[in-house]
């Protein structure tokens, strides 16, 4: 005859109950897993990660902002050949690269009341090479000069002026020859003044015009005294 042997515990009371490590089949209780830390762990993980973050990202910031400095920009559109004004700068807050050469803020003095050589927009910032003699034509353009007498061009003309050049009517007995050219009285090109030399006797003013190569050829084919200059806006010059 067999027996079955369960173990049991004894209360104060002397009252018997099973022993913690057995079930209540009498079977051993499986150890239960304590997950407290292992919860913790990813939480720290995260929260180390956060920290290292700020940090590089308060680094970064410093660093950017102590290598910005002030230079030369322009505040508008200035075609080649302007006479720089303190109202065509303004001074803007970069980060210089190495190798990049760009006139600082502080110098604007050295670059009033010199000419553009080079056409720039609004925003641009103004290099040495960017001012000085003209640095025309520049590939794909050219320069013509032009012969026009008073009341066939504004006298406030200028260098950095943007014109339109405007074949007109003849007079006389060369009422033909510019339609003989294949140039018809109102005919027109877009250009910029970057030279004007004052007239002589015979009260002609010579105008030399920037424009591109093609329309070059085709102003320099009109007969003088045929072409009249009408400024336009700054910046419209091309």
């Amino acid at each position: 005859m067999t027996s079955t042997h369960t173990s049991h515990g004894h209360t104060p009371s002397g009252e018997t109950q099973p022993v913690s490590w057995l079930d209540s089949s009498g079977a051993p209780s499986a150890p239960v897993p304590r997950r407290g830390r292992r919860r913790r762990l990813p939480h720290l993980v995260a929260g180390m990660l956060l920290v290292v973050l700020c940090v590089g990202g308060a680094v970064w910031w410093t660093t950017s902002t102590q290598d910005r400095v002030p230079v030369l920009a322009l505040a508008r559109p200035v075609p080649v050949g302007h006479v720089l004004t303190s109202a065509d700068l303004r001074s803007i807050d970069v980060s210089t690269a190495p190798g990049v050469a760009l006139i600082p803020a502080e110098q604007a003095a050295s670059v009033l009341g010199r000419p553009m050589a080079t056409s720039l927009g609004r925003g641009a910032l103004l290099t040495p090479d960017a001012v000085g003699a003209p640095a025309i034509p520049v590939a794909g353009r050219a320069v013509v000069a032009v012969g026009v007498k008073p009341g066939q061009f504004p006298p406030e003309l200028a260098a950095g002026c943007p014109v339109t050049a405007v074949v007109t009517a003849s007079t006389g007995t060369g009422a033909s020859s510019s339609s003989a050219q294949g140039h018809e009285p109102g005919t027109s090109w877009r250009a910029t003044v970057v030279g004007v030399s004052a007239g002589g006797a015979d009260q002609t003013t010579v105008v030399s015009l920037d424009l591109d190569a093609t329309s070059a050829s085709q102003v320099a084919q009109v007969p003088a005294g045929q072409l009249a200059l009408v400024m336009q806006p700054a910046g419209g010059g091309r």
